[in-house]
């Protein structure tokens, strides 16, 4: 960068120390550059004038020209508001301002004409217009560049100090108008010339500035295509780097306990989706290098065995294999699902949670030391130091996104050689996330799921219909089938009106009464024996309805449950709403996802729902869930730096990403190490773009 572009935003004319301290902690803008790569969020066409008579309510932002008059200060201390009027032939409308109206008002003369822009609203009957711009009709005729208008985000605590969208794009003008400004190519020559870009000089002034709305489409273009084309040279360089440094371990023969099992002690016939994940696993490890691949897999699609199979690789191998779960009930669903698979076969499985008793664990450590212990499954107690393999080969983490990177590191560092890593998701990850979060990954999906699953059945029912939902509870019971029913708080709060799981527990256990039904809780408060004793119960059908919170959310499976019932499921997210869904449905019977909600919803909780009842598809479900929250929301991303994104929109922008991606790739075929003279502007510009996430990197 530079040094014009680095100079601190404070010495730029106008602004000064106190808007510069504004600028920096309500925009993080703390350099020349910081602002020039301040984007609109939108531009207006401001080309066209109407009459005040023909405003209304559903208008987009619009202008008017009209003589100022009769500006006044209403409301007491704290609830000011300045309210002036503007005529022209047609008729009169009120302006108003509630924030930054002292400054406002001493920039303002009455009787003088003013163009105002705005969005026009309703009050009493009467159209109006709250914060608008007012400009001089002549000054604005020889600002050409504000024809189609940038609009910039800005704080309440900004504008009240007199810093709006206006000041901004005033400010970034000024930048742009400097003879000191220059902005350096960071594409190649070829790149722009292949891709029809805009050189980046011209791309930043028509994305704050454009001729017309084709030169903004072009800048746009230009401009995000940069953005995740150093993100995905950053991530690719990385999985480069990662093969050429790290020496994996060879699993060369696919052996007897692998075989036997496939032939003779798999419970099921595998889908297609899950016998390609398998061949895909096996081409990884025994190529020499070390894998490091994402399984995907919705709800119920068969990971787990996937996850087995490829740790009777690595002990075919002689080596061992562990399993990591974010959750104790997740962790012991997989110790026994394994174990029941394993039985017939000369294998060693323990569980290695916080829970296990001390004795217990230093067996469980002198056991894994001497190699005696072939599969540990376990939660976080598998990274503690205590626990040493002999002979790591394959680490095996589900639900990954619930690890931090240090915690997952240390996993990877119980083995002189790095293991194979094979991490697993049943949340499915919309692609444009996939390839900016796990870029550097290989990737499999496992999108079929076991024959004979019955798709599940959502239903969205309001208060009114509880006794009718209750009657239905009590004749899936009387078919011998079970009931989850859950809630997202355990005790009532102020502050949250949702239905909570102690009032839900008695009122359940008042219209379930013993002895012919049995009704068990569970909640993330409980002691872990007595969430076994509970969850025992449940598996063993001895439980008719289990009103629990979240906890159950992952991995737990008991194929009898043929019912889900979510309260206040308008506050859930879509991909726990998915989730939950996913613990019905594992058995052969038809299964029903029950959503009760309140009448009043939010817009969004609406569209929530709306997906829910249309669709059992979890990567449509993700893609929708991406669209109404953004990146930042999804998957615990927001800490991840990578998502910061200045100008590109991941729930919009799919196509650019995927060719930026090619492009990407298809230097670092050519260059690997960018030591070409054509792509010496790409080189010298990576820094620019180091701040990418680890949050997605595995190992």
């Amino acid at each position: 960068m530079n040094e014009f572009l680095s100079t601190p935003i404070v010495y730029l004319k106008g602004i000064g120390p106190a808007k510069g301290e504004l600028l920096q902690k309500d925009l993080g803008i703390f350099t020349f550059h910081d602002l020039l790569f301040h984007f609109p969020y939108r531009h207006i066409d401001r080309s066209k004038l109407y009459k005040i008579a023909e405003l209304r309510e559903d208008m987009p932002y619009v202008q008017v020209k009209g003589v100022l008059s009769n500006l006044r200060t209403l409301g007491t201390k704290g609830g000011q508001r300045l309210v002036a009027e503007l005529r022209d032939e047609t008729g009169m409308i009120e302006l108003v301002w509630f924030q930054g109206h002292k400054w406002i008002k001493e920039s303002l003369l009455s009787n003088k004409v003013y163009i105002a822009f705005g969005k026009p609203t309703a009050f009493n009957h009467q159209i109006n217009m709250v914060h608008p711009n007012l400009d001089d009709p002549e000054e604005l005729a020889s600002k050409r560049y504000m024809n189609i208008m940038p609009l910039y985000n800005c704080s309440d605590k900004m504008k009240a100090r007199g810093i709006d969208s206006k000041a901004i794009m005033k400010w970034i003008h000024a930048l742009l108008s400097d003879s000191r400004l220059q902005l350096p190519e960071t594409l190649s020559a070829p790149i722009i010339k292949n891709m029809n870009l805009l050189g980046r000089s011209e791309a930043i002034y028509e994305v704050h500035f454009p001729a017309n709305l084709n030169n903004l489409a072009k800048a746009n273009y230009r401009l995000k295509f940069e953005e995740f084309f150093y993100i995905q040279l950053k991530l690719l360089k990385y999985k480069v780097k990662r093969h050429q440094l790290f020496n994996g371990i060879k699993l060369g023969q696919i052996g007897e306990l692998f075989n036997t099992f496939y032939h003779h002690h798999l419970p099921f016939e595998l889908t297609g989706a899950q016998k390609r994940v398998i061949k895909e696993i096996r081409q990884d490890v025994k190529a020499g290098f070390q894998m490091n691949r994402l399984v995907q897999g919705d709800v119920g699609s068969g990971k787990t065995v996937v996850a087995l199979m490829s740790m009777l690789m690595a002990i075919d191998n002689g080596y061992q294999a562990c399993m990591m779960a974010p959750t104790e009930i997740l962790a012991q669903q997989h110790f026994l699902t394994v174990q029941s698979l394993v039985k017939e076969l000369p294998i060693q499985v323990k569980l290695l949670t916080g829970s296990t008793p001390t004795r217990e664990k230093k067996q469980i450590y002198a056991a894994l030391e001497s190699g005696e212990i072939h599969i540990l499954i376990g939660t976080h107690a598998l990274i503690e130091s205590k626990v040493n393999f002999k002979n790591l080969g394959m680490a095996i983490v589900d639900e990954q996104h619930r690890f931090g990177v240090e915690q997952r590191a240390k996993l990877w560092q119980k083995n002189s050689r790095p293991p194979h890593v094979l991490v697993m998701t049943a949340t499915p990850i919309p692609r444009t996330l996939a390839m900016t979060l796990y870029g550097d990954l290989d990737t499999s999906i496992i999108d079929e799921l076991p024959a004979g699953r019955k798709p599940i059945k959502t239903i969205l029912r309001f208060d009114g219909s509880r006794l009718a939902v209750f009657g239905f509870l009590k004749s899936e019971i009387d078919k011998g089938r079970q009931v989850y029913l859950v809630y997202p708080l355990i005790e009532e709060s102020e502050k949250m009106d949702y239905k909570n799981l102690v009032e839900g527990y008695e009122s359940i256990c008042r219209e379930f009464p013993e002895p012919k039904y049995q009704v068990g809780i569970l909640h993330g408060r409980m002691k872990a024996a007595e969430k076994d004793f509970e969850m025992q119960r449940f598996l063993k059908g001895q439980t008719h309805i289990l009103v629990a919170t979240t906890v159950i959310e992952v991995g737990v499976n008991v194929p009898n449950a043929s019912v889900m019932v979510i309260e206040s499921a308008q506050k859930f997210g879509l991909s726990q709403l998915h989730q939950l869904r996913g613990r019905v449905g594992r058995g052969a019977e038809q299964s029903y996802c029950i959503l009760m909600a309140d009448a009043k919803q939010s817009n969004e909780a609406k569209q929530r729902l709306k997906t829910m009842v249309e669709t059992n598809d979890g990567f449509k479900i993700a893609e929708a869930d991406l669209k109404l929250r953004g990146p930042g929301q999804l998957e615990g991303t927001a800490q991840s730096g990578i998502l910061d994104l200045k100008i590109a929109d991941l729930s919009k922008d799919t196509e650019i990403l995927a060719q930026a991606r090619l492009v990407a790739q298809e230097l670092l075929d050519h260059d690997p190490d960018l030591k070409l003279p054509e792509n010496a502007a790409i080189s010298h510009s990576q820094a620019i773009y180091q701040k990418t996430a680890k949050w997605g990197r595995i190992s």
